[in-house]
């Protein structure tokens, strides 16, 4: 360090333009002194960097493994949970009661007739005719070639009247007369028959 600075002011160049140089002098040799004070107390302490400390993991936490399991949220204040809801009874019983039953007689569909078959159709008939008489007509299972053996009795018809043959088709059955005519052409149903005379169109009906 530099304990003392002397001056000579007497120098002839002590003038104006003399002390601007003096002091210019001056502030440069202050600036190197301060600066070398200043490295020298820095010098005397260096700064060891700082060590950073790591603590060991004591022996019973464990860093956590595998997979990590996620609950779900609690429902936020206000907001209704489903699951406490109180379950209604009274209604189940209501509709397993005698209205369910109700419901369940309506639901099942209606038994499907019997099937109409020639054992069925084979017999004696109570024949309707259009003028408001009746007579038998009598159904046999006994072959006429492709068709079925067949006779009227008493009947005013005429065209019932020559009925000699007969054959069901599907669910109709058709009455023919000789020659191969058709006589009449009837739905057939169990107990019962609809129909119509084929010349005249005139209804005819037959049933046990």
């Amino acid at each position: 360090m530099i304990d003392r600075i002397v001056i000579d002011r007497s120098s002839p160049e002590a003038g104006p333009m003399g002390r601007t140089i003096w002091r210019t002098g001056l502030i440069l040799v202050l600036a190197g002194t301060l600066a070398a004070c200043e490295s020298a107390r820095f010098g005397q302490r260096p700064i060891a960097p700082r060590a950073e400390v790591v603590q060991p993991l004591s022996p019973g936490l464990a860093a956590p493994s595998g997979v990590v399991m996620a609950e779900p949220l609690a429902p936020p204040a206000g907001s209704s949970d489903l699951g406490d809801l109180p379950r209604m009874s009274g209604g189940v019983a209501d509709i397993s009661g005698s209205g369910g039953q109700r419901q369940a007689a309506l639901s099942q569909p209606d038994p499907a007739p019997p099937r109409v078959t020639r054992t069925n159709i084979v017999g004696t008939w109570r024949a309707s005719e259009p003028g408001g008489g009746s007579c038998s007509v009598t159904l046999s299972s006994t072959p006429v070639l492709d068709l079925y053996r067949a006779s009227a009795s008493q009947c005013s018809n005429a065209e019932i009247a020559r009925i000699n043959s007969w054959d069901l088709r599907g669910e109709e059955v058709y009455l023919y007369q000789q020659g191969g005519a058709v006589a009449a052409r009837l739905q057939a149903r169990t107990g019962s028959m609809q129909g119509v005379i084929a010349r005249s169109g005139a209804p005819l009906s037959m049933s046990r």
